[in-house]
């Protein structure tokens, strides 16, 4: 009677694998996640993000529904964040995406408005240009639909 084979553990050589790619891939980014971030509605939007930003590249984040782009972290992304009711802060369209604006000294909060999930991208002025953010953020935003429009809303505009 011929033997067969012995079964191959095939565990080591995986974990051995997974240990070599992510110490490649440089720190994983700790970020915050947002009270919504388990929203089912995040999840197209955060497979579609996309792998450079700007010329920032993305980063791995330990929180669910979360996105960083460059290193250090340049750009921060949430998804689930809650969605903004009605404001006097600028809000500007780029891509049929109304974003709020908001100035925190030394780094730009970008918010979508009329989405729920909410998504957030907080980011330096002087490491990403707001309309590379805005703009490359815009297809994977519009994963969520869009339930209403900003009133007096500024179309393209750059705010760094």
């Amino acid at each position: 009677m011929p033997r067969l084979p012995r079964p191959v553990t095939l565990a080591p050589a995986l974990a051995a694998a997974a240990l070599g790619l992510t110490a490649c891939s440089g720190p994983v980014v700790s970020v915050e996640a947002a009270p919504g971030a388990a929203d089912p509605a995040c999840a197209p939007a955060m497979v579609a993000m996309p792998d450079v930003l700007g010329s920032q590249d993305r980063r791995e984040t330990d929180s669910q529904a979360t996105a960083a782009w460059g290193e250090p972290a340049a750009v921060v992304l949430r998804c689930g964040v809650p969605t903004p009711g009605p404001t006097t802060d600028r809000c500007v369209s780029v891509d049929d995406v109304d974003w709020v604006v908001r100035d925190e000294d030394d780094h730009w909060r970008i918010t979508t408005y009329g989405r729920t999930p909410a998504v957030e991208a907080v980011f330096g002025k002087s490491e990403v240009s707001s309309d590379s953010v805005m703009t490359g953020l815009g297809s994977a935003v519009a994963q969520i639909p869009s339930q209403r429009r900003c009133v007096n809303i500024e179309d393209a505009t750059p705010v760094g």
